[in-house]
């Protein structure tokens, strides 16, 4: 298994839209993201947030993200 580097909200963001996650709605820094054959994720992060290597763990399995994708 990767290791998951601590990285950037904006960084995971434009990963995860890279990959086929598109925003759906937002509100504030709440952003409601869609893929086909997924269920929406909330991703509720300011862009200069840095979000630590067990939160990206736990993305991963909602979104099928990669530590590679980054």
């Amino acid at each position: 298994m990767a290791q998951w580097p601590s990285t950037k909200a904006r960084r995971v963001l434009a990963a995860l839209n890279r990959i086929g996650w598109s925003v759906k709605r937002q509100s504030g820094s709440h952003r409601t993201l869609q893929r086909d054959g997924w269920a929406d994720f909330v991703f509720a992060f300011h862009d200069r947030e840095e979000i630590g290597p067990r939160m990206l763990a736990r993305m991963a399995k909602k979104t099928g993200l990669t530590p590679e994708e980054l």
